[in-house]
């Protein structure tokens, strides 16, 4: 190994772990460093498409894909060797090193972590041997004691690269430095020689009225606190826990001063809602989450995303009352965009013969495209360059001709019904159908729309930042609040 490890752990999900590891990165990065992140094993159905092993194309967890960015490195499967994308309440989909694998999805929880772990350890050495720094993101809590013995995300990750542990947490939800303190005194002597500082997230309010907690912690632990981050909530990172953690509002009070207003529909598999992160920052559009009927009711766009269980969110959609709203959308001519699991669920059909996405075998799409949905036993997972055709229509006018790259992950391969011939709106590099049209309704399956700078502006004009502008952010943010001489102590080799 050459390279030093520091590793972001949390004392629960969703207390900052994901940006703050994003932050280091490229903080270390401006400093000069090759920099790789990596987290062992990773649950999201965030994901991107990353070059894999033996040519292929692979998945890891978006956190992952936009640290790699913030670390000016090439993106690749080995920086979240184990992604869980959940399909249940009480299963996932298990990818390794990418691809999808069926074997460890149909094992025990508890048995499939030793199997795992030679998949994520092998990929950790080689981060190490080929980088300055390796910034480690963890998962959860380290402190489960029910889960201790089979986790190889958290400690043992650390073990092995005798890693720098910072430990953060959300002081916004109160009890911080119990938490603090209890995670660090459940670990054994050897683990928590591993945690070398601590970090209070999303403080509001005087810091002075902190003291005597962090002395006194210390005490306790030998361990100093060397960061209190405000709460700052435009950082403008995609939240890693969806629509329930940070900022995210699954029901927001519409902006009637915005142009437009967007109504996403937040289903309960929804899946790559990170995709939409620059709306977001767009003073031209509100952002809405939809879940109810009355949540489409001011939208001039409705926007059906991606889905890691199509069936079963297309269930959920007509059983909340959406679908009609939907189609009457459609019918007064207004916007409906469906990306990937979107636009299987616009379609005639959705047929399922393998049972790989629930088990029903047929079920009727929204009709409001004329395409047919057949989910396959294999996963579609690749890069895509695509360019909109010359006759779109006036709802989708602006894009038409404008080529732009993106990414394609699903499991279905969608034919066109006989009606559909004229109706191929969206082509890829290869000549391939990718996106269907009919009149104000629009489907496509590759992701990244919103992320093509010339697609924004040619809908809602100038006005997001661009992702380095983000990671810079970040940077900068943590360089004034952590104390004087910290980061380049943590991210210099002794």
């Amino acid at each position: 190994m050459t390279a030093k490890a520091i590793m972001v752990l949390g004392t629960t999900s969703g207390a900052g772990k994901s940006w703050l590891t994003t932050a280091l990165c490229r903080w270390a990065a401006r400093q000069g460093l090759k920099v790789a992140p990596f987290k062992a094993q990773n649950m999201s159905n965030n994901a991107r498409v990353v070059s894999g092993l033996n040519g292929h194309w692979g998945e890891i967890g978006s956190a992952q894909y936009f640290q790699a960015l913030a670390a000016h490195a090439v993106p690749d499967v080995r920086m979240n060797p184990v992604l869980l994308k959940p399909e249940s309440d009480t299963g996932s989909q298990v990818v390794v090193m990418g691809q999808v694998r069926a074997d460890y999805t149909r094992m025990p929880w508890r048995d499939r972590s030793e199997h795992l772990w030679p998949h994520a350890r092998q990929a950790l050495h080689e981060l190490m041997a080929e980088n300055d720094l390796v910034v480690i993101e963890g998962a959860g809590s380290p402190a489960e004691i029910n889960l201790h013995a089979s986790d190889f995300v958290n400690m043992r990750t650390a073990r092995e690269v005798q890693a720098d542990c910072l430990l953060v947490t959300d002081i916004d939800r109160g009890g911080a430095f119990a938490h603090l303190y209890g995670t660090h005194q459940m670990l054994p002597p050897d683990e928590q020689a591993l945690i070398k500082g601590f970090v209070l997230n999303r403080f509001r309010g005087d810091a002075s009225l902190l003291a005597p907690g962090p002395a006194q912690l210390q005490a306790l632990t030998n361990v100093p606190t060397l960061a209190v981050l405000p709460m700052w909530r435009g950082h403008g990172l995609p939240e890693e826990d969806g629509l329930d953690g940070g900022d995210w509002q699954a029901h927001a009070v519409p902006n009637r001063a915005a142009q437009t207003q967007v109504a996403v529909i937040a289903y309960p598999r929804i899946s790559n809602l990170d995709e939409f992160q620059s709306l977001r920052h767009l003073p031209s559009v509100h952002l809405t989450w939809a879940r109810q009927a009355r949540d489409l009711v001011d939208a001039d766009w409705i926007i059906l995303p991606g889905s890691k269980h199509t069936q079963s969110d297309l269930r959920w959609l007509r059983q909340q009352g959406l679908d009609e709203p939907i189609r009457a959308h459609a019918r007064a001519g207004r916007p409906v965009l469906g990306i990937c699991g979107g636009l299987q669920m616009l379609g005639a059909s959705l047929s399922d013969p393998h049972g790989m996405d629930g088990g029903q075998v047929d079920q009727p799409g929204l009709g409001l495209l004329p395409i047919h949905t057949v989910f396959q036993q294999d996963k579609w997972v690749q890069p895509a360059r695509m360019r909109f055709g010359p006759r779109l229509p006036q709802a989708w006018r602006s894009w038409q001709s404008l080529g732009w790259t993106g990414y394609e992950i699903h499991q279905g391969q969608t034919l066109p019904g006989p009606a559909a011939e004229d109706g191929v709106a969206l082509m890829g590099d290869e000549g391939q159908a990718l996106g269907w049209q009919r009149g104000s309704v629009l489907g496509v399956y590759a992701h990244g729309l919103f992320e093509s700078a010339p697609l924004l502006r040619a809908l809602f004009g100038p006005g997001s930042p661009t992702w380095d502008q983000v990671f810079d952010g970040l940077a900068d943010y943590i360089d004034r609040h952590f104390e004087p001489g910290v980061l380049h102590q943590w991210t210099t080799r002794t």
